[in-house]
């Protein structure tokens, strides 16, 4: 069972500092509207990755390779919607009023959609995770939970430590929040950008 929690710890920790979209979306939203209304989108993978684990388990494997590609495809358009409300916001007043009050759910269902559309947890639980997993079900059901729940505490807890040292930057005056929601905002289109890339070159690829 302690193999089983340590490799989920690892692999929590290790998602949780790799750069890409979740983290991206986390920042921005941490620099527009603090670390308190941001910290529960943190949890979005409770969320999200339930029902990508299911479909990944029972379903992924028999579906047809341009699945992921299209799943890839809208995951970058959302990416893009959510980079142009960044940059919409830095060019708005510099203090951020203007989003101080926005509900903290509307960045917990933000980010679990874009969990959703993201590729990303469908190939992790495709190749790493699910793997691991289904041995750890073999082992018994407390290997089982050893390896979900020390993934998950790793994962929420390393990305909800980002959030916090990210707003924590931001309020070192009013061009430090900019810069960051610009950076951050920049960082969303530049992972949107690379999804719409990836997925229609592999999708002309099969068609031509």
């Amino acid at each position: 069972m302690l193999l089983y929690l340590l490799q989920g710890l690892t692999l929590g920790l290790s998602a949780a500092a790799t750069p890409g979209p979740f983290q991206a979306f986390l920042l921005n939203q941490s620099a527009r509207i603090g670390w308190r209304r941001s910290l529960p989108a943190a949890c979005a993978p409770l969320l999200s990755d339930g029902p990508i684990i299911v479909l990944v388990m029972l379903i992924l494997t028999s579906m047809p390779g341009w699945f992921l590609e299209t799943l890839r495809f809208g995951g970058g358009l959302f990416l893009l919607y959510l980079a142009r409300a960044a940059f919409m916001a830095v060019r708005q007043k510099s203090d951020f009023e203007h989003v101080l009050h926005e509900p903290a759910a509307n960045s917990i269902l933000q980010a679990t959609i874009l969990n959703l559309l993201n590729p990303n947890p469908y190939i992790f639980w495709s190749l790493i995770g699910g793997p691991i997993l289904l041995q750890a079900w073999q082992q018994g059901l407390g290997c089982s939970l050893a390896f979900l729940g020390g993934m998950y505490a790793a994962l929420i807890s390393g990305c909800g430590c980002l959030v916090i040292l990210f707003a924590t930057a931001a309020r070192l005056g009013a061009w430090v929040n900019r810069a960051l929601l610009s950076i951050s905002a920049a960082a969303l289109a530049l992972f949107g950008g690379y999804q719409l890339f990836a997925a229609l070159s592999i999708i002309m690829r099969r068609f031509s």
